[in-house]
């Protein structure tokens, strides 16, 4: 079909989001080794992108374009006088419509949507159903490769985030110089979730990490940024003072590169589920989500030796039959507090015998 293909990939939204979209980059240069491919994606999300070996390039969709009509219009301009031969918009909204618009290719593909279909050549449903060698999130995405014939025992199913051995060295130099040896057992905690409706109850998320502590006396630190130190330090005062002494509160990078050389360097990474989960899954750090009640399991997550989750539905499946999501989320509290951690205490505690 192509010898030196030109691929533009379109992926704006989360870190998770952007990051899961990379897997398509992976698989067209396994398809066309000489192919050249830029990406599309926000600027707060490019941590994730940096030295990966599959993007030729990242073109920044700065946030000002979303307030500056004319900086938009400028940067659709710029799209437009780049000629290639396939555009994949992995996202799907009115940003990438336009951009997929704007774009000169002789094939445009996308998800299947009666209001955009037009722009497209090629555009295929979202599944619903589940699938046991991937998440719904690859299993959309791996549909979007359709057209280029990739063998599917060849498909490549889970994205990668690339360190530098210095990036690595670095992280180790940051533990140390705050006390933590190279050979201590840590556990990143991710605390507090992308939103509060998304966030795992204060009160039983210190009882999670009282179960770590009580099974082995881990090294503990806080995944938060500085805006959210005090509903992470609620967290902290929440746990027994036995736990206290073994979390390392105020350690953390002040850029996402150095979060994830930390994480590196970590036994697991365990939480509310979102970017931090995918981020460290794509380090090949162990795993153990907590999803948020109205968040399809499905769609982020397959049972794997090293990569864990937990859902209220999988404890207390008639709760949620037949609710949709936005009434869910109108009883988030209601549900939040029926999904105790004495649920899945066993279940924690077996995952932290393997690691």
């Amino acid at each position: 079909m192509y010898s030196k293909p030109k691929f533009l990939i379109i992926q704006q939204k989360m870190i998770g989001d952007v990051l899961t979209s990379t897997m398509i980059c992976d698989n067209l240069k396994l398809r066309y080794p000489k192919a050249t491919i830029d990406f599309v994606a926000n600027e707060n999300t490019l941590a994730v992108l940096e030295n990966h070996p599959h993007i030729d390039s990242v073109i920044v969709f700065k946030n000002e374009f979303r307030k500056n009509k004319i900086a938009f219009l400028k940067f659709l301009k710029e799209i437009k006088q780049k000629k290639y031969d396939a555009v994949i918009d992995a996202y799907g909204k009115i940003e990438s419509n336009l951009i997929s618009l704007s774009a000169k290719a002789d094939l445009k593909i996308s998800y299947t949507k009666t209001y955009t279909s037009w722009i497209y050549n090629e555009t295929h449903h979202t599944h619903d159903n589940p699938d046991p060698k991937m998440t719904l999130a690859i299993k959309n995405r791996v549909s979007l490769l359709s057209s280029f014939k990739i063998p599917e025992n060849q498909l490549i199913l889970s994205p990668s985030i690339y360190l530098s051995d210095k990036e690595k060295e670095d992280a180790k130099h940051f533990l140390k110089t705050n006390g933590i040896s190279s050979d201590e057992n840590i556990i990143m905690i991710s605390v507090l979730g992308s939103s509060n409706i998304k966030t795992y109850p204060a009160a039983y998320m210190a009882k999670v990490i009282d179960t770590i502590v009580s099974y082995k006396p881990y090294t503990i630190l806080f995944n938060y940024i500085p805006s959210q130190e005090q509903k992470a330090k609620e967290i902290f005062d929440l746990c027994t003072p036995k736990t206290q002494k073994h979390i390392k509160f105020n350690i953390f990078s002040n850029s996402l590169r150095g979060f994830l050389g930390i994480v590196s360097q970590c036994k697991a990474l365990i939480g509310n589920e979102g970017g931090a989960i995918n981020m460290a899954k794509a380090l090949q750090t162990p795993t153990f989500a907590i999803f948020a009640p109205f968040t399809g399991k499905a769609g982020w997550f397959i049972d794997q030796n090293n990569h864990k989750a937990v859902h209220l539905k999988d404890y207390k499946p008639d709760l949620l039959n037949h609710l949709k999501r936005k009434e869910i989320i109108e009883q988030i509290d209601t549900f939040h507090k029926e999904f105790t951690p004495e649920m899945f205490s066993e279940y924690l505690t077996d995952f932290l015998k393997n690691l």
